[in-house]
């Protein structure tokens, strides 16, 4: 379920559509002023280095242009943007500290640029500080209120807050002042927290036809329906949704680590370590290095899964040191992997406080589960349903929990309805599911 939570931050077309905002992009255009010329600059200014999947040259010329005029306002933020697409690009958490560097100044110089704001807002989500996330988002929503992208920025931010009501009407005005790609794929995201998946199917295949002609957009829009058919028991849907994004980029990390999810789903173990290591090989992210770990423990390489475990902590140290707070996502591996219980509790408490969403209550409730704390657990982890949301591994560790206090039939129920929706859920989990089913 973690798989949009960057909704903006994956493609060039959105990172045009949704940071760099402005009055050219909205479906009515607002009254014209003296800052609509500056979206406009910086949007085909995006366009003409991302959307030839130049960034690097792109970095250098904006260099350039900075050493000749070092108060160019389209210069820095433009720069400012293109070092985040580096780091989608990469995997280069350094990025993020030259991005707010460069954001910064452009604020110092221009105190109202929204392009600055907003970006940095998008910044803030993707180092996981959504408190400042949400602060820079109404900021930039105060410079102007009818910019669909800021509520983007907003939304996202409140998401991982918990405050659902509000992130959904972020969604909804979005989608109504910039009908686009990244507001279909928030609104098909919202919809499947709520548990009503066919309406979340339907919204992403409107995201997948507005990004025809995008080859990034294209391929991540593919990958996020074949996900999203993935988790609810369609792995041959999202098969076809997989190879369409592959065929338009056999590179894409993401669509390949999504291939390895899906071959994972039919049982093809090998077949998906194949692909996994092709995403690790592009992109190193913790989650897809700790999915080729599974694999080679899955296949009987102790020694190959062992070496990404250790990687793990060597990038999570790395994001740390460039700002990044994944203090959950630590704990949820720590804790997956049995792995020093008592300070992975420590962790997922301390990542609950700045992230007390439902994936928040998922993590901190598996953890005081394994650390044998069943009945605090519990109340965490009916919290994390209370969305209605279909995520097999949040009912996986509902059944574990009830399993815990001694609820068998409870814990059959929940195994029952995660393996309805995935039969091959987790590598870990899905077959400690099944043989709950029939003990």
């Amino acid at each position: 379920m973690g798989r949009r939570l960057l909704i903006a931050g994956t493609a060039a077309a959105l990172v045009a559509a949704v940071l760099a905002l402005g009055g050219v992009l909205h479906r009515t255009p607002p009254a014209a002023s003296a800052s609509d010329a500056l979206p406009t600059a910086v949007v085909q200014e995006l366009a003409k280095g991302f959307a030839a999947g130049n960034t690097e040259a792109e970095i250098a010329g904006l260099q350039g242009e900075l050493r000749a005029d070092p108060h160019s306002i389209k210069a820095l933020d433009t720069l400012g943007l293109a070092y985040q697409q580096r780091v989608r690009e990469t995997g280069d958490a350094t990025y993020y500290g030259k991005a707010e560097g460069i954001l910064r100044e452009s604020l110092r110089l221009a105190p109202h640029d929204l392009i600055a704001t907003a970006g940095l807002g998008q910044l803030a989500l993707s180092r996981h500080r959504f408190r400042e996330a949400l602060t820079l988002g109404r900021r930039a929503h105060r410079i102007s209120p009818t910019t669909a992208g800021v509520y983007g920025v907003i939304g996202d931010a409140a998401l991982e807050l918990g405050r659902y009501h509000t992130a959904f009407r972020a969604f909804d005005r979005m989608a109504s002042l910039k009908p686009s790609v990244a507001s279909y794929a928030r609104v098909s995201y919202a919809r499947e927290l709520l548990g009503h998946v066919s309406a979340a199917e339907s919204a992403m295949t409107l995201a997948t036809s507005a990004a025809v002609g995008e080859q990034e957009a294209s391929s991540w829009t593919h990958t996020q329906l074949g996900l999203l058919y993935l988790g609810h028991a369609q792995p041959r849907r999202a098969l076809a949704q997989l190879d369409a994004a592959l065929m338009l980029d056999p590179t894409y990390y993401v669509a390949l680590d999504g291939m390895a999810q899906a071959q994972v789903a039919l049982g093809h173990l090998r077949t998906a370590l194949s692909y996994e290591r092709r995403a690790v090989d592009e992109v190193p992210l913790p989650q897809q290095v700790g999915l080729l770990g599974d694999l080679y423990r899955a296949t009987g390489d102790r020694v190959h899964a062992a070496r990404e475990y250790a990687l793990i902590g060597v990038i999570e140290k790395l994001l740390a040191a460039n700002g990044v707070r994944n203090d959950l996502d630590v704990a949820l591996f720590d804790v997956d992997h049995n792995r020093d219980l008592p300070h992975a509790l420590e962790l997922a408490r301390k990542g609950y406080a700045g992230r007390p969403s439902i994936f928040g209550d998922d993590v901190l409730g598996w953890a005081l589960a394994r650390y044998g704390d069943c009945g605090e657990a519990l109340r965490y982890s009916n919290r994390s349903l209370r969305l209605g949301t279909k995520d097999a591994l949040k009912l996986f560790h509902r059944g574990w929990i009830a399993a815990c206090l001694h609820r068998d039939a409870e814990a059959r129920g929940f195994y029952r309805r995660a393996l309805a929706l995935n039969p091959h859920f987790s590598i870990l989990w899905a077959p400690v599911a099944r043989k709950g089913v029939t003990s």
